[in-house]
């Protein structure tokens, strides 16, 4: 009996531990999505407006391009995240047209332009650190104003759509599927009804999906597949396995034999990483292999000068101690050694055994050089000339400096429909061949991003390409020889913003691919830019742009960087670049530095800054020296080729310096109450391995702790959300009504303490006491994933950090006010801000413009869903004017444009006779300079125009 006690107790255990790594089923994500429509009608701030202010310039990823094959002028672009855009005016102006849809994330588009019918498979194709999954296939027929879900709810990524051109009820789906767990909903699908009912015509395995599926121009019966093998972890990608490979179908996908056989001369085994597809006719086919085989060592005959880190991998002791002190000093220099490491004391550790030679390779080891450094072969272009029944590589060298080793993230060829030996291979940067990949040439240029994502190749001009990347889109008509951006969208990859004190204050912001930015708040987002040459953001870093810290005392002092913990301090007033990362002593195994390392500045003395590796680092002088104040506050990291193992989020108390918390991407929160003296695990009693997206310490309460778990990176979209109030010994789920999304971020407001804001990646939510009940915003957002939020506390304005559709704010003035009192009365009005009286009112100085009308905004809440009538008093309380309006429960916004009705003129006339109140041209009469009253039933509020 006891060990069947025991024998359950290690069951449940188990159960418990693995239930988050359990993808959620569609079927919950589908009733969140239903539960999130519902929450924003009922929501008490469904009516509080988000504006987009940008930036449009850098833009974020592309992933796909539909092309009107009559009309070249009129194109839909989808991007990674940021949903799908349509122009009719050759990309001068967009319009989003996935708005209205439950998701902002794409895999791949296709249009029946016949028809006008719009397909989208949601869930991004590559396999990034951000690529989030969708909610299967949806299908438009009125250009994007509603959209149909079309069922593959459980794919979650798609890699590529085909219509039969003579029959659009024909679809063939290419179903890449989950990104970090096993599926059965992948591979080839096909609808003969339009989408109503779906079959499965190729199934691989439930770790590979379909990457690409191309027809042949002419001939939709005959098209090729590919499949793709691969495992991602939060700590190791695989993007490479033996069932990677390529299919044939002969009829119209219904059935599919594997041509990419040992017989055939593609690769075949374990080494085949993602393969993409081009199909020039029905015999001659290209194929791009992400090839994670590895080279065979070359043999180097050149003279070798100086020293290498491979050098060090295999030197003994012996041979340590034999080398040249101005050799190994060189190398120590060269490779940017601190200062204390130098022969003779290095030497010295070697021989006392704290040191191994192997140790100075480790030194220089990190998350980025990793990638650099594996010797896979990399990208490699095959040909077939006989329908895919053979193949041969059309290069003798390696195609270097395209993929390195993520060539996961690419995989994309084009061949030119009017000639067959002109391909485009697509990576890093974008090359282009003539002779049928014999030879290569990049056709990037100084205005073309880098990492080439889409490629259109006009099937009826040579040379008009149409190139999405991640730096959003370019236009070539002269093969690529000259581009064109066309940057309009507003679709930046935020991962983190910040805000600052200055008058108006900047946003920053680190971006996907496109390093930091800065901008005023309200910098005009349009085209006036171009009349001065100056865009009002500007580009501070570059890389992967990261989080920012601002000094408050001087916002000219600014910390940010890119991936990996690289980090600088910045002088924007000067210009001046300081690098800042952390360095373990030699003998040490290196830091871990998470892709968003986590970076803070003390509340408490804007000297001291804190970064997390694995272990908290702290500086006392902005950065230029560090110490580590814990020891490891992560389980150690894991065996893989992505670090992990590393601190995430920190928070220091506002109360009381060094009160810290810290949290790690495997599920890990620690605090210490006396500035890493020792350290508490605080999370036991929480999900595990989750990580951890948030914590912050309450700037309202001492003892009070937030924190959320973001399961992403297992396929669990389950709500994490935790508040502690005795420095997190116990916690208190606060989850509540917040519909299945992981969550990224929490922010307390900094006036009321019972306000929380909080993001997932499907949307933005407030409460209004501490998280027992969820408000859901949705006026003028769509259903985009939040990365992080900041209040600029003197404006009282919230900002959304987005990943895709760039950065909102809006006024939460009014909603800072909220309490008991105001959710009991029939009606609260919010102070009116006046207005500078001016004599254009109703009037313009040219024919062609239109003329400027003034108006206020009137903001009020309500208890109650009814007709409310907002009147205009004149001082001495006559009235002049009055809005009728259809009230909803919670918060109301209106404008009053300032005019004042005929009866409403003679009356102030009558009090006043020394004014004047002419007719304006548009025909209307404006209020004259004065003092007036706002009213809505008993609540009253002062209007001054002066």
């Amino acid at each position: 009996m006891k060990f069947k006690i025991l024998h359950l107790f290690f069951l449940i255990s188990f159960l418990k531990i693995s239930a988050q790594q359990v993808a959620t089923s569609p079927k919950t994500i589908e009733d969140a999505l239903i539960k999130k429509e519902q929450l924003v009608q009922k929501s008490l701030v469904k009516n509080v407006a988000f504006k987009n202010v940008g930036p449009t310039v850098m833009s974020g990823r592309v992933t796909d391009l539909a092309v009107n094959p009559e009309d070249p002028t009129e194109f839909y672009v989808g991007y990674a995240s940021g949903g799908v855009w349509h122009t009719k005016n050759n990309g001068t102006t967009f319009n989003p047209v996935l708005d209205t849809s439950n998701t902002q994330n794409v895999g791949d588009i296709a249009v029946d332009w016949k028809n006008k019918t719009i397909w989208v498979g949601t869930g991004e194709n590559n396999a990034s650190r951000s690529s989030y999954a969708g909610i299967g296939i949806l299908k438009s027929t009125d250009n994007g104003k509603t959209w149909q879900n079309m069922g593959l709810k459980d794919s979650h990524h798609i890699g590529r759509i085909l219509i039969n051109p003579k029959n659009p009820d024909e679809v063939i789906v290419g179903v890449t599927g989950h990104l970090y767990s096993p599926n059965q909903e992948r591979g080839v699908y096909k609808t003969v009804d339009g989408g109503k009912t779906w079959t499965q015509k190729l199934f691989v395995d439930d770790m590979s999906g379909i990457i690409d599926v191309q027809c042949s121009p002419n001939n939709f019966s005959l098209m090729f597949a590919t499949s793709w093998t691969k495992d991602r972890k939060a700590w190791n990608f695989d993007g490479n396995g033996n069932n990677s490979a390529i299919y044939k179908s002969t009829d119209a996908g219904n059935t599919w034999t594997k041509v990419s056989t040992e017989k055939s001369g593609f690769p075949t085994g374990q080494g085949v990483g993602r393969i993409g597809l081009a199909v020039f006719n029905d015999t001659i086919i290209y194929a791009l292999h992400d090839s994670q085989f590895r080279r065979v060592p070359e043999e180097k005959n050149e003279e070798k000068r100086g020293l290498t880190k491979e050098d060090f991998k295999t030197m003994t002791d012996e041979t340590f101690f034999e080398l040249d002190d101005k050799k190994l000093n060189g190398f120590l220099k060269t490779n940017g050694f601190q200062e204390k490491y130098r022969a003779e004391n290095v030497k010295q550790m070697v021989r006392s055994g704290n040191v191994k030679p192997i140790d100075l390779a480790k030194y220089l080891e990190t998350a980025n050089s990793m990638l650099f450094d594996t010797p896979v072969i990399g990208a490699e272009v095959y040909r077939s000339e006989d329908g895919g029944v053979s193949w041969k590589k059309t290069h003798k060298d390696y195609i270097d400096e395209l993929y390195y080793s993520y060539g996961y993230y690419f995989g994309e060829i084009r061949v030119d429909a009017q000639d067959e030996k002109s391909i485009y291979v697509l990576g890093v940067p974008i090359l282009k061949s003539k002779d049928g990949g014999q030879t290569f040439a990049s056709i990037s240029k100084e205005n073309v991003h880098a990492d080439h994502q889409a490629l259109w190749v006009n099937p009826e001009k040579t040379g008009h390409l149409i190139n999405g990347n991640d730096g959003g889109l370019n236009m070539s008509y002269d093969d690529g020889e000259s581009w064109e951006k066309l940057n309009v969208n507003s679709v930046g990859q935020f991962y983190s913003i910040n805000v600052d004190n200055a008058k108006p204050y900047n946003i920053y912001g680190g971006l996907q691919d496109n390093g930091v930015w800065v901008g005023a708040n309200n910098a005009r987002e349009d085209k006036s830019w171009h009349q001065s040459g100056q865009y009002p953001w500007k580009s501070i870093m570059g890389g992967d742009g990261m989080q920012v810290q601002i000094d408050s005392r001087d916002h000219n002092i600014v910390y940010t960087g890119y991936q990996f913990g690289n980090y600088y301090r910045l002088n924007l007033e000067t210009g001046e670049r300081t690098y800042i990362q952390p360095k373990h002593e030699l003998g040490e195994n290196p830091y871990r530095f998470n892709w968003q390392t986590p970076i803070l500045l003390s509340p408490h003395n804007q000297d001291i800054l804190y970064l997390g590796a694995n272990k908290l680092m702290r500086s006392m002088d902005q950065g230029t020296n560090w110490t580590a104040i814990s020891k490891d506050l992560t389980n150690g990291g894991k065996k893989g080729n992505v670090a992990y193992g590393t601190l995430t989020t920190i928070s220091e108390s506002p109360f009381q310096f060094g009160l810290i918390y810290t949290g790690s991407d495997d599920g890990l929160i620690q605090v210490t109450k006396d500035a890493g003296g020792s350290w508490q695990t605080i999370s036991k009693s929480l999900p595990k391995d989750l990580w951890v997206s948030r914590i912050v310490a309450s700037q309202h309460k001492k003892e009070r702790v937030y924190v959320t778990l973001n399961g992403y990176r297992w396929d669990d979209f389950m709500v994490h959300v935790y508040k502690s109030n005795d420095y997190g010994k116990t916690w208190v789920e606060i989850s509540s009504n917040i519909p299945a999304s992981p969550v990224n971020v929490i922010k307390e407001d900094p006036m009321n303490e019972n306000i929380l804001y909080l993001g997932t990646d499907n949307g933005v939510y407030v409460s209004f006491n501490q998280g027992l009940v969820w408000e859901a915003f949705g006026n003028g957002l769509p259903s985009v994933a939040i990365h992080d939020l900041v209040v600029q506390p003197d404006a009282k304005h919230l900002l959304l950090g987005t990943h895709g559709r760039s950065i909102y704010k809006t006024d939460i003035a009014p909603l800072q006010l909220m309490n008991d009192t105001m959710q009991l009365k029939p009606v609260t009005l919010f102070k009116v801000k006046g207005l500078k009286h001016a004599s254009n009112w109703g009037n313009t100085w040219s024919k062609w413009l239109k003329a400027s009308e003034p108006k206020i905004n009137v903001t009020f809440y309500s208890n109650s869903s009814e007709e409310k009538i907002i009147e205009v008093f004149s001082e001495k309380g006559t009235l002049l004017n009055q809005i009728k309006l259809k009230a909803d429960k919670g918060y109301n916004y209106t404008s009053y444009d300032m005019t004042l009705t005929q009866k409403g003129r003679k009356l102030l006339l009558k009090e006043d006779a020394n004014i004047e109140i002419n007719k304006a041209k548009n025909d209307k009469y404006y209020l004259p300079k004065g003092t007036y009253y706002i009213q809505i039933e008993s609540e009253k509020e002062v209007l001054v125009i002066n």
